[in-house]
């Protein structure tokens, strides 16, 4: 059964209930808080779960009891009855105790069995249980084993342990006890991913988990060891989150079930272990779609002649043009009653799709599907080609093209080609990476999308300073590394991610094309007019106290604006150019040996330079 607790989602408990129903959920834990800003009786929230067909699977949290001292522990017991009552009316049978933090808790473990033994007989008289979970914070009991010993002292049958892999994986604790408890006496499993960071356990819990595929817990290792159990309940997600109670109710439910589906297939062995389809593999993006209107073309067509693109094609029935150079294919979408004209309504000229060449499109189609991706499906003139397309989590879509079908079939159907002539590019070979912006609160969820839906690995954080603020990049690549995303957020308005995000709704503004001979191709593109990006002259006046690079090369970099970056993989080239009627840019790159980062040590080089560039007024 899959769940979540009501805390993970932003809004009132009726919206969350809805969206949690939405999304495919089985069950939910209804958390105390939520329950007292109901505008509800527990009669009427139960009434609503059963019409949404959700199953209410656990009552938390409840505070602070065992080991108490009197009246304390009296007054406790009290409590308890009143939560049984109020259970009963919700429909549920599961409390959750967590283990006390007060200072009043006394330290013996007898003493913790006993009264936990006497609130599991009290809940059994009624038809409930109880689960008891030792939080990473606890005063005495902080460990899941020693919430397992107090569980396995009290000896009760309405009594089980709960396992949170949270409050476990945050303390690195050994699993192999945890793999040993019987299924019958894991009374309910919670789930939650995190970044690893150092800090207080209390403020990493309540402000930075994640949903699995999010963060980098162990939790593979956590679900062969739950495996190994034979545990058959719940499998539940408790996710507290700063950015999840700002972000849409709705894409947050989702994305806890996606990351669900992902944490099933984990769990070898397990008797509701997932198997899913594997990653289609990729080879490369295959077309890169912007969306304009006449006004932008003829500034657009010259900055794309400049880079040394051609004009090669029209649609056969829409207002479309195809422009190649090497293997890369541009397409510019100027229909007026089309999905790309809804996209540029919201975000004026920009890149409203990306296509990915696949090698089994039936089974990166039967993938995209159990991770609950929506499918896209526009017009389809008569003989033209049917290519399946996805909704990204901002909107924007990606085709998925058979790549038997992608380097000439598709072309040669659904345009008329013109006749190619003598070739005259500037060198640029295919696409390196494209880079998006995004909200913050989109971030985990862009990571987790590319993730689950296309098998795609993310990599490490990088904190990048702008002039105006911090700007934080995540690339998500896929296995082979053909397709490479660096995904970037910035809390400061006036960055250069930022103003892109306010004026713009975000979206691709960086486009990075390779090319084997860079000096050769930044030459052609200058003479062509193209107008690259300056980068002061202190940059390769450090450049050469950093590295033992020949007089020549240097001044090389100097005269063509080209960055530069080595590590022990290889070598790195990239310049860019001006931005694009204040927009997007473009990056050309040439990667030597295995170096495959994106320059990160540059980019805060490349932003003062931007930020110092004159601003054209958007049109």
């Amino acid at each position: 059964m899959r769940a979540i607790a009501t805390v993970c989602l932003s809004g009132d408990l009726r919206s969350k209930l809805e969206a949690v129903a939405r999304a495919g959920y089985d069950g939910v834990e209804i958390f105390e808080n939520d329950l007292l800003s109901f505008d509800g009786t527990p009669s009427e929230l139960r009434a609503l779960c059963e019409r949404l067909g959700l199953k209410i699977v656990a009552f938390q949290p409840f505070r602070d009891f065992e080991g108490m001292p009197e009246p304390q522990r009296t007054r406790n017991f009290e409590r308890a009855e009143r939560k049984f009552d109020l259970m009963e009316e919700l429909g549920t049978d599961f409390l959750l105790v967590c283990s006390n933090v007060s200072p009043q808790c006394i330290d013996d473990l007898d003493r913790v069995a006993a009264d936990l033994r006497e609130l599991a007989e009290r809940a059994a008289r009624r038809g409930l249980r109880i689960g008891f979970e030792a939080l990473a914070w606890g005063r005495h009991i902080s460990d899941y084993r020693d919430a397992w010993d107090a569980v396995k002292r009290a000896d009760h049958p309405a009594l089980g342990v709960v396992l949170d892999s949270f409050h476990i994986l945050s303390r690195g604790l050994e699993l192999d006890t945890m793999a040993s408890i019987p299924a019958d006496k894991i009374a309910f499993v919670q789930i939650a991913d995190a970044p690893l960071m150092d800090m207080d356990v209390l403020q990493w819990s309540r402000h930075f988990r994640c949903f699995p595929g999010q963060g980098r817990l162990p939790l593979r290792e956590f679900m062969q060891a739950l495996a190994e159990t034979g545990y058959e309940g719940p499998l539940s997600l408790e996710i507290f989150n700063d950015a999840f109670r700002a972000a849409p109710t709705e894409a947050t439910a989702l994305d806890g079930l996606r990351s669900l589906i992902w944490l099933e297939q984990l769990a070898e062995g397990a008797a509701w272990s997932l198997s899913e389809p594997p990653a289609s593999a990729y080879s490369g993006i295959h077309f890169i779609e912007f969306t304009l209107d006449e006004e932008s073309a003829a500034p657009l067509g010259e900055f794309l002649s400049a880079l040394g693109f051609r004009h090669i094609g029209r649609h056969r029935s829409k207002n479309v043009e195809l422009w190649r150079q090497g293997d890369i294919h541009l397409v510019l979408n100027f229909e007026t009653d089309s999905f790309a004209h809804t996209f540029r309504l919201l975000h004026g000229t920009s890149v409203c799709a990306v296509g990915f060449r696949v090698d089994d499109l039936d089974a990166a189609m039967a993938r995209a599907k159990l991770y609950k991706a929506p499918v896209f499906r526009g017009p389809v003139g008569e003989g033209e080609m049917e290519i399946p397309a996805l909704r990204g989590i901002e909107g924007s879509l990606v085709y998925l093209v058979n790549d038997a079908q992608a380097r000439d079939v598709q072309w040669k159907t659904d345009f008329m080609l013109f006749e190619d002539g003598d070739v005259d590019d500037v060198g640029l070979l295919n696409v390196d990476h494209l880079s998006y912006v995004l909200p913050p609160t989109q971030l985990l969820s862009w990571l987790l999308f590319h993730r689950t839906v296309f098998g795609f690995d993310a990599g490490s954080e990088h904190e990048i300073a702008d002039p105006r603020g911090m700007v934080v990049s995540q690339a998500v690549t896929s296995p082979d590394s053909s397709i490479r995303i660096p995904l970037t957020v910035s809390s400061a308005r006036d960055t250069l991610p930022g103003r892109f995000l306010s004026e713009h709704q975000g979206g691709v503004q960086q486009i990075a094309f390779a090319t084997g001979q860079i000096f050769d191709t930044i030459d052609a593109m200058r003479a062509r007019g193209l107008p690259m990006l300056r980068i002061p002259a202190n940059y390769y006046d450090d450049l050469a106290a950093r590295f033992d690079l020949d007089d020549d090369l240097l001044e090389a970099m100097r005269s063509r604006n080209i960055l530069y970056d080595r590590n022990d993989d290889g070598e790195f080239f990239h310049a860019y150019t001006e931005t694009f009627m204040g927009r997007f840019f473009f990056e050309v790159v040439e990667r030597l040996g295995n170096y495959t980062q994106f320059g990160a040590v540059n980019a805060p080089i490349r932003l003062a330079a931007q930020a110092s560039q004159k601003r054209p007024v958007s049109r």
